[in-house]
């Protein structure tokens, strides 16, 4: 949709963007409503539809920018080359570290991942099996190197994504342990975990 003469897109836009993050973490996204976002921006409910389509393009594009973000960090990390072990205890305090900077982009990608369109939800499934699929591949390489012992690597997957992206739910900086002491816990809990 064609931007408002003399509007400032590259600054309003992130700033629409940044409010509905926000808002969507707090109340969750059934319960925000455009005209709120407008009002936190400082907008009239109808100038938002110059930046975004609607509600859903504004989820489905925090999602995107949320995986999209997460899958370029990544790679700039990722080391095929390396040993399975040293590979997986990579992953661990990589996941760690990334998502405990972002914790409304957390809440919202693991937790409105039901109010998406299905064909949002099938662009942000996609991304989210990307980054699983590394996981995977390192956990399926550690297998047959007889480093690691598990029953399922998909499910095994699944679940240690899910343990380390719990950090985000208890995790507060000042606390009684420190970032690294918390990454080094969970990495001993995911090596026992796969057999290592």
């Amino acid at each position: 949709m064609a931007r408002t003469q003399g509007s400032h897109s590259d600054i309003t836009g992130p700033r629409i963007r940044a409010a509905a993050r926000v808002l969507f973490a707090r109340h969750g996204y059934a319960a925000v409503s455009m005209r709120q976002i407008a009002s936190e921006v400082g907008l009239q409910a109808g100038a938002l539809y110059n930046y975004t389509a609607d509600k859903q393009s504004l989820l489905a594009e925090l999602m995107r920018e949320h995986m999209d973000d997460l899958l370029e960090a990544r790679a700039d990390v990722n080391s095929p080359a390396k040993a399975p072990l040293e590979a997986l205890a990579e992953f661990v305090r990589f996941h760690i570290g990334f998502h405990i900077e972002r914790p409304d982009e957390v809440f919202i990608a693991y937790m409105e991942l039901r109010a998406l369109a299905p064909e949002n939800f099938a662009e942000i499934e996609g991304l989210r099996r990307q980054y699983e699929n590394e996981l995977e591949g390192i956990l399926r390489r550690g297998a047959e190197a007889g480093v690691f012992v598990f029953e399922d690597a998909k499910i095994t997957t699944l679940a240690v994504i899910a343990m380390l992206t719990g950090v985000n739910t208890w995790y507060r900086q000042g606390g009684r342990l420190s970032l690294e002491e918390v990454e080094d816990i969970y990495w001993n809990m995911v090596r026992r975990a796969v057999g290592a």
